[in-house]
């Protein structure tokens, strides 16, 4: 091993909105004291953080001439878990893109409020 990961960073427009938006999705702790940049830390000492990019052109998913760049994949145990949870994201400020449409195992697409995707994963744990 040459290192261990510290933190994923994702670029947006606004770091303290896109922190909370996901904050909310995983219980994490908020720190956006920096307007530059935010992070989210799991009570295990997981983190993920938020980088200012004023000029961010989010992608355009599934589009390849706008590609996803990265996406994050939250785990729910089962579909009635997903629906709840595509209700939850949306009333943050998420947008339904996709239903895989799996009744025992499958995943719904999202985009962030700054047009990342991301997904709500059931049945696959």
């Amino acid at each position: 091993m040459i290192a261990t990961l510290q933190c994923t960073v994702i670029d947006c427009p606004d770091p303290a909105a896109l922190a909370a938006f996901y904050g909310r999705i995983l219980g994490w702790r908020l720190d956006d004291s920096d307007p530059e940049w935010a992070t989210l830390t799991s009570s295990d000492g997981q983190r993920l953080a938020f980088q200012l990019a004023p000029d961010h052109r989010p992608p355009r998913w599934p589009d390849p001439a706008h590609p996803q760049q990265f996406h994050l994949d939250f785990d729910v145990a089962t579909l009635q878990d997903a629906e709840r949870a595509q209700r939850e994201v949306i009333a943050l400020g998420a947008t339904f893109l996709h239903d895989s449409g799996g009744e025992r195992s499958g995943f719904r697409v999202f985009n962030d409020p700054a047009g990342h995707p991301f997904c709500i994963c059931y049945g696959q744990s």
